[in-house]
């Protein structure tokens, strides 16, 4: 009695995320406000064994997002009062991380005015809060005002200056804020400081665990504000002229791109959102001080830049978890863990292309390198199909017309003898015996590119050389060598040849 064959589970369906509509029903897809882009991206397709509908999540990162953020949200009135404080700490900064990798990365600016601007519209909100008696809903409206005026101002100098030059201007603009506070004669009592800020904390709240929640979630709020700025530019139009700017900026002005202005535009959207979250920033801590535009400050933003990974929100998002988890969260060590945090950056640096959230894909593509080779080793030139490769072939019809040219090879193999190499050369054309029929009959029944010919030569009638077709269209043949044949029969004959020697590799 025959075994019954065990089949085992290859490629990437059975771990793929699929439901299955009813096919007499039109899909909805929900989209996100302002945009063309949906929140899913999901793709429908008919399976090619059992012809159903299928709905596919091409796209798993927005499931990973709401998954993780859910879990946040859900985690955090679990913790106690210093794990809350940390998480709205990460919320506040992710959010400032996630607008500046805008800059950074789309943009293409790099700036390091990123917490002066934030300063500035957190100093601004809170003078008018203490001084004129600003309501706190208003603060957010100073704030992000005071962001877009001062953007502007350091949008200019970005059309002329690039790269370093215009990262030392930006980290001399801070410089020159923090001096202008900390020697502001209104604020010598102070130190610089502004005490006493309204907030949306009722002051009974303030430093209490109810308190805490709610500036936990305002700041989660102020987070997922900035990832929904951040796919609304990086992935609509401006998004797209900058990243075709970034490849090639030639390119871009000569197809009519402005790509200045795009970036200009990008600043001041940025600026104006840093502004709110400096409001925010105020309110939370009810005072804000010179501290917010020190270096060391930014140094920090800048870690978790490098840690994360440049150009990508998820990037942002977790370079500042893991900076904000070391620095707020394990004081006990002191400066150790400032320490750590350069340590782990320089590991990050030496070893990931981009950041950790580039590990994966660097991963992968390691691993497909690897396959690669092994396949490499393994593999034939116009062998059977190896079950790795089976997966990649759509029409399974294929992976069937390459075993029967396997095995027509290895026969043909069999028929070439010296005796069959002796009789073409006598008789290039014409009557020829069963099994050199056979062999030429699969010769001239071979694909189009790499195949021989024989082209006559201008200046001479009988004089020729061989060359082999590209098999593209428009691309000349390429000369196989630089042996000029007299004889027409003899050039047949050496094309045989090397279809034979073709042939016996295979």
């Amino acid at each position: 009695m025959a075994q019954d064959k065990k089949y085992y589970p290859i490629g990437q369906r059975p771990h793929e995320l699929l439901f299955y509509p009813p096919g007499d029903e039109p899909l909805r897809r929900r989209r996100l406000p302002g945009t063309r882009r949906h929140l899913f991206k999901w793709r429908s397709r008919a399976n090619p064994k059992t012809l159903q509908q299928e709905r596919r999540l091409a796209d798993k990162r927005p499931l990973w997002w709401a998954i993780g953020l859910g879990a946040l949200v859900i985690a955090t009135p679990f913790l106690s009062n210093s794990m809350i404080t940390i998480a709205a700490i990460f919320c506040m900064f992710a959010a400032i991380n996630v607008l500046w990798t805008l800059v950074i990365g789309t943009a293409g600016i790099f700036s390091l005015a990123t917490l002066a601007i934030v300063g500035i519209g957190g100093y601004a909100a809170a003078a008018l809060n203490v001084w004129l008696g600003l309501p706190w809903p208003l603060m957010f409206v100073a704030g992000g005002l005071a962001g877009l005026l001062i953007g502007g101002f350091l949008a200019l100098p970005s059309t002329r200056l690039d790269g370093l030059y215009y990262a030392l201007l930006t980290m001399g603009f801070a410089e020159i804020c923090r001096v202008f506070v900390v020697q502001l004669k209104a604020l010598g009592p102070t130190n610089g400081s502004i005490n006493n800020v309204g907030s949306f904390i009722p002051k009974d709240w303030f430093l209490q665990r109810p308190g805490l929640l709610l500036g936990f979630g305002g700041a989660f709020l102020l987070l997922l504000l900035s990832l929904l700025i951040f796919r609304i530019v990086n992935s609509e139009r401006l998004g797209m002229l900058l990243q075709t700017a970034r490849e090639e900026e030639a390119y871009a002005e000569a197809v009519g791109i402005d790509y200045r202005r795009a970036r200009m535009y990008v600043f001041l959207i940025t600026s104006g959102s840093l502004g709110v979250i400096g409001a925010f920033y105020a309110m939370f801590y009810m005072s804000i001080s010179p501290s917010i535009f020190s270096l060391d400050q930014l140094l920090l933003l800048f870690a978790m830049i490098v840690i994360g990974g440049l150009g990508r929100s998820e990037g942002a998002v977790i370079g500042t978890a893991v900076v904000v988890l070391i620095d707020k969260g394990m004081l006990e060590l002191g400066p150790l863990r400032i320490l750590l945090i350069a340590a782990i950056m320089l590991v990050v640096t030496l070893f990931a292309n981009n950041g950790l959230v580039g590990i994966r894909e660097q991963f992968r593509n390691y691993r497909n390198r690897k396959k690669s080779e092994a396949r490499a080793r393994r593999t034939e030139k116009g062998g059977e199909v190896m079950p790795e490769e089976a997966i990649e072939f759509t029409d399974k019809q294929e992976i069937y017309y390459r075993r029967f040219q396997k095995r027509l090879r290895d026969h043909l193999k069999t028929l070439i003898t010296d005796e069959l190499i002796e009789e073409h050369r006598k008789s290039p054309l014409g009557k020829h015996s069963d099994a050199l029929n056979r062999v030429l009959n699969y010769f001239r029944r071979g694909e189009m590119a790499d195949k021989y010919a024989i082209m006559r030569q201008p200046d001479g009638f009988h004089r020729y050389k061989i060359v082999a077709f590209s098999g593209e269209r428009g691309a000349p043949p390429r000369l196989v060598d630089d042996r000029i044949y007299e004889d027409i029969n003899e050039a047949y004959h050496a094309v045989f040849l090397l279809r034979v020697n073709d042939l016996l590799e295979s």
